[in-house]
């Protein structure tokens, strides 16, 4: 008869061996492997688009180029030259694939939703390649841990580094497609079909299509429309882009021509909700030109409750001025 003790190391010997037999390629506890890793890893990198530095005037250039503004509000202005370093972006906005794995990986969930909305949300999330619908926290949260696993100076972009990539290295492109233009294609009813951007009747036919409930809230894949010359998508529209910084209306009057990073503190406070940060871009095209330039702002933290959340958007950049290719 075996022993009590003589039964104890058996059995510690078996779970040694059956450890020091686990593949590498195994998954760990929270659901990635690391070939998976590597795999995606290799992927985020393939996707990147070197952005060479330079300078470029900043801001409403439609006074200079077309002899009027081509944004009614304030903010965008006054026109300024801003100065860059290189560095890499991101050709797509963070996919729901790309945010999920990120998730898996770290042992996270999707947010907790209200029951009215965990129907709404589940179709929002549930397109491997249509854009993440993330608040501004869980967007740096995203683009840090890819500095972390791949060793890269990863961080959302600043509102500079945005603009400069939308105009594709600093163009007085107005609108952040292919042409530097909107184009659409006019239909009975008043619902514009995109030829190189977004219309709410695009979004309405790919909600059909993938059969879900979101009619013209429902987002489209990042590469549905063309990229802009510089070959970065969606910077027009499909969702509107968290960037790094701080909103201050009067931002532009003050900022550093060098690099700026946006206000050194909170600044901005919109009515009861708080200090906000800017966003770039637009959920859609409705008519207007100048997304380019076009300044909004939202609180970084969204609830549970706010509808919001289906319009914001990221991307993430790298922080190097050399091509990132390793």
């Amino acid at each position: 008869m075996i022993s009590v003790n003589k039964l104890l190391v058996i059995i510690t010997s078996v779970l040694l061996l059956t450890a020091c037999d686990k593949p590498e390629s195994s998954k760990d506890d929270k659901g990635v492997s690391q070939a998976e890793l590597n795999d995606f890893i290799k992927d985020i990198k393939a996707n990147l688009v070197f952005v060479e530095g330079g300078d470029f005037e900043m801001g409403d250039f439609g006074g200079l180029i077309f002899g009027q503004q081509i944004d009614p509000d304030s903010d965008s202005k006054p026109l300024h030259k801003i100065e860059l370093n290189g560095f890499s972006i991101s050709k797509l906005k963070i996919t729901n694939k790309e945010y999920d794995f990120y998730l898996a990986s770290k042992g996270l969930k999707r947010r907790e939703v209200k029951k009215s909305l965990q129907k709404w949300y589940d179709d929002l999330n549930a397109t491997p390649n249509t854009p993440a619908h993330i608040d501004w926290y869980e967007a740096e949260s995203y683009c840090n841990w890819l500095g972390e696993i791949t060793k890269k100076p990863f961080s959302l972009p600043t509102e500079a580094q945005w603009e400069y990539a939308a105009r594709s290295r600093g163009k007085f492109l107005s609108v952040a497609t292919n042409t530097g233009k909107a184009e659409v294609e006019h239909r009975i009813g008043g619902k514009d079909k995109g030829i190189n951007i977004a219309t709410s009747f695009d979004r309405e036919s790919y909600s059909k299509k993938v059969k879900n409930i979101l009619g013209s809230a429902s987002s489209l894949p990042g590469d549905h429309f063309p990229p802009n010359p510089l070959g970065v998508y969606d910077m027009s529209a499909n969702g509107y882009e968290w960037v790094k910084d701080w909103y201050d209306p009067d931002y532009y009057k003050n900022s550093p021509s060098k690099d700026p990073q946006g206000p050194t503190h909170p600044t901005y406070k919109y009515k009861n909700d708080g200090y906000q940060k800017v966003v770039r871009s637009s959920d859609r095209y409705n008519g207007i030109v100048g997304s380019v330039v076009d300044r909004s702002f939202r609180h970084p933290r969204i609830t549970e409750n706010d509808y919001f959340l289906g319009d914001m958007t990221a991307r993430c950049v790298v922080n190097t001025p050399i091509i990132v290719n390793d």
